[in-house]
């Protein structure tokens, strides 16, 4: 069994346990999904495509084209209006409130405005998914300390978010986001305020997490971020949706404005 402490090794890269990835199955899949926000119309329409445990996706498109939409859907914020999702291979209609709650555990999200509490500091804020989860305080901040230092925080492991850059919230709300081990990382715009060279970095610690297990959805307008990293891009446009550069753990179906 793997403990927390063998999961951060953070010196000169990031290693984390594995996580049991079953083969063949499928993580999330949309089937002619539409969203509409009531009476409007379709944000997104015919959707319809699949991510595999353990792949690494990068989604792109223009602004409006609904990418904060589509990944409000998959980390359960928003139902489709029609169609179907499945979440770890459960219908996300059918979920009563407790087992949306509980799957949205498996979850690690990085949000566009940071999502973090004023009033706890930069390790606290990081360490509360560890702590709701049970972990010991005295492993939850030596390990949580080591992974804000590793995203070139250690100077700030007790400052406040209102003390904080835009760049720094945006590095203490990944370190929220991946210290629990997700099964899934959904991450909006989460290079938006950092300089490239954090950029990168960021993007090698996604991609280690990727490496043992975590399935990685990342949203992103840094094309050129994209194009050094080799991993299969959803496109969002016309209301519709398609992959390329498809490799193994992604496929998709035509669908209205979608292309295979």
């Amino acid at each position: 069994m793997c403990h927390l402490a063998d999961h951060f090794r953070w010196a000169s890269s990031v290693r984390f346990c594995p996580l049991d990835t079953a083969i063949g199955k499928t993580l999330v899949r949309f089937e002619d999904v539409a969203l509409r926000y009531g009476a409007g119309p379709e944000v997104l329409g015919g959707v319809s495509f699949h991510l595999a445990p353990g792949s690494f996706h990068f989604m792109i498109g223009a602004s409006g084209a609904g990418k904060s939409s589509l990944l409000s859907m998959i980390y359960l914020a928003r139902r489709p209006s029609g169609g179907h999702l499945h979440i770890f291979e459960r219908d996300v209609t059918t979920l009563s409130r407790h087992e949306t709650a509980m799957m949205r555990r498996k979850i690690g999200v990085v949000f566009q405005d940071f999502r973090l509490l004023d009033h706890l500091t930069a390790l606290e804020n990081v360490a509360l998914p560890l702590k709701i989860s049970g972990q010991r305080d005295e492993k939850v901040r030596r390990h949580v300390a080591e992974l804000l230092a590793w995203v070139g925080l250690a100077e700030h492991l007790d400052s406040y978010p209102p003390t904080l850059s835009g760049g720094q919230k945006q590095r203490v709300a990944i370190a929220r986001a991946v210290v629990g081990r997700p099964s899934l990382l959904i991450a909006d715009e989460p290079t938006g305020n950092v300089d490239d060279r954090m950029a990168v970095r960021l993007l090698y610690l996604f991609e280690e997490l990727n490496k043992l297990g975590t399935t990685i959805v990342i949203a992103t307008h840094n094309e050129s971020l994209v194009a050094r990293f080799n991993h299969p891009v959803v496109r969002l446009g016309n209301g519709g949706v398609r992959i390329d550069r498809r490799q193994p753990g992604a496929d998709a179906r035509p669908g209205k404005g979608s292309a295979a």
